[in-house]
């Protein structure tokens, strides 16, 4: 065991950029002496400048009292050569995402500070094992891995390779929570967490526009309403920038040696080609126009048209919430044991299209419609089958729509949006799990710090219940025979038994 901890800290921090910045201000005001070097002359003074001015913007909003603004300050030292950080006890870069680069940077660390300094690389896609490899003691390197921007994103990964000794994860985390941060604990594996399981929503998101099932704007309207993200997809995409993420997409994709869960979208590397990259160049999937988003409004809602609704008394009997929401939009029901040849075709499907249960329960394919039944709250989604009348169509959207509550109306998809993109994240977050590459408690706290979701995976899982998760998977499965859909053995197991997906393994 190592007796650092009766050390005071002394933080080095090399690349004085956003990053880098961004840890030493949160480090000065943890209560942590700082020695900041960057390698471009006058790059030290100027960012300690910077981040001086920036605690003073909190000072005069009264978030820091001018002592600790002056104590802060007093912390914060610049480094002139790699050799003034000899007495930190703790040195993280945060320099260019360059294999090479951050292998020489620690080769010629260990030459200058003691063998009890951690050595902690901020890499985001890199491998932490692959640059402790160039270390003579590779079992004091670990990844200290922070978010943009640092003061504001409270979560920061803390990576162990097969090499890092214990008290090296266990030292970062009590410096993370020294510097005001929320720590999580990962093995070393391409994405860590945040990055991992953040894979689901582009992806999956990208797969049903790639489809046609319904244009970006209504996937983004229908995932921000019915699920409840802070932002859609593609407006993700467009504030990240596809120039960042398509690259992140396509390396965990090959890390993970073609893994089909993360497989990314041609559509979003032809869109790269043609520099539609986002808000940097004006216009991505959508159009900004100084800096504001143009929105795209939903389709106009068609003039109610009265029809009767035939649900059948299985799917009112597991759906009853869709039985009263008939009732109280004063939607007349047809309660015969079979539709009338003039009602609508109501069906619920979980992890299937309509035209699979139309079929399945001997349906006019030309008069049904599905409802999806688990997002009713905020947004409904209604989804057509390629025979679906027109009239039908619009009867069903005007009958669903109100003020409060809209309607969507997509193409046949299996599992709707919400059900597939929402299993997809489930899924991902499940095998997360079951690969002990983080606890179930620290995968959904780095996800919902690290990417803002309404919930964790598991606990997104759990609220579904994980057998409908594992139904909806089961049947998208089914539909496309594609192992991206394959279910986690996480998820199944916990399913059979009734188990929260938040239970570890015993």
């Amino acid at each position: 065991m190592n007796d650092s901890s009766k050390t005071p800290d002394v933080l080095g921090v090399v690349g004085a950029g956003l990053m880098g910045r961004g840890i030493a201000q949160i480090a000065a005001q943890g209560g942590i002496e700082v020695k900041l070097y960057d390698n471009r002359p006058g790059g030290g003074e100027e960012a300690r400048e910077a981040i001086v001015a920036m605690l003073g913007k909190l000072a005069a909003k009264g978030k820091m009292t001018e002592a600790d603004l002056a104590a802060a300050s007093a912390r914060l030292q610049v480094a002139a050569t790699l050799n003034d950080l000899a007495p930190c006890t703790v040195v993280v870069e945060a320099i260019v995402e360059n294999l090479d680069v951050k292998r020489e940077l620690f080769t010629q660390l260990e030459a200058i500070v003691s063998e009890k300094c951690i050595l902690a690389t901020n890499t985001s896609s890199l491998s932490v094992t692959a640059i402790a490899a160039a270390c003579k003691h590779s079992n004091r390197v670990a990844g200290f891995h922070f978010f943009s921007p640092v003061p504001l994103m409270k979560i920061v990964e803390i990576i162990s390779g097969p090499l890092t000794d214990g008290w090296v994860a266990d030292k970062l985390i009590q410096m993370a929570k020294a510097m005001g941060h929320t720590p999580v604990r990962a093995s070393d594996t391409p994405g860590f967490i945040v990055n991992h399981a953040g894979r689901g929503y582009l992806t999956e998101s990208l797969r049903i526009l790639g489809e046609s099932i319904a244009p970006y704007p209504e996937v983004d309207r229908i995932l921000r309403q019915s699920a409840g993200f802070r932002m859609g997809p593609f407006e993700l995409l467009d504030l990240t920038g596809l120039d960042v993420s398509q690259p992140v997409m396509e390396s965990i994709y090959n890390q993970f040696y073609q893994e089909p869960r993360f497989r990314p979208s041609p559509l979003a590397r032809l869109r790269q080609a043609a520099g539609l990259l986002g808000r940097k160049t004006k216009r991505g999937f959508y159009v900004y126009t100084e800096g504001q988003k143009q929105e795209i409004p939903a389709p106009a809602v068609p003039a109610r048209n009265d029809m009767s609704v035939w649900l059948s008394a299985n799917d009112a009997k597991a759906f009853p919430a869709v039985a009263e929401l008939l009732g109280t939009l004063g939607i007349k029901r047809d309660q015969a044991e079979r539709p009338g040849d003039k009602s609508i075709c109501l069906v619920l499907p979980v992890g299937q299209d309509v035209t699979t249960v139309a079929l399945a329960q001997g349906l006019d394919p030309e008069r049904t419609v599905g409802l999806d039944p688990l997002f009713l709250n905020k947004q409904r989604t209604l989804m057509t089958n390629p025979k679906t009348s027109p009239a039908v169509r619009d009867a069903a959207h005007a009958m669903f729509h109100t003020e409060e509550v809209p309607v969507s109306v997509i193409h046949d998809s299996a599992g709707f949006v919400c059900q597939r993109v929402v299993a997809t994240i489930v899924n991902i977050g499940c095998d997360i799990a079951q690969q002990s590459i983080a606890t179930p408690e620290d995968i959904d706290k780095a996800v919902t710090l690290g990417l803002g979701y309404p919930k964790g995976p598991l606990a997104m899982g759990d609220a579904l219940g994980a057998a409908t998760v594992l139904k909806i998977l089961d049947n998208l499965f089914d539909f496309y025979r594609d192992p991206r859909y394959r279910p986690s053995p996480w998820l199944k197991r916990r399913a059979m038994l009734g188990m929260s997906l938040l239970t570890p393994d015993s």
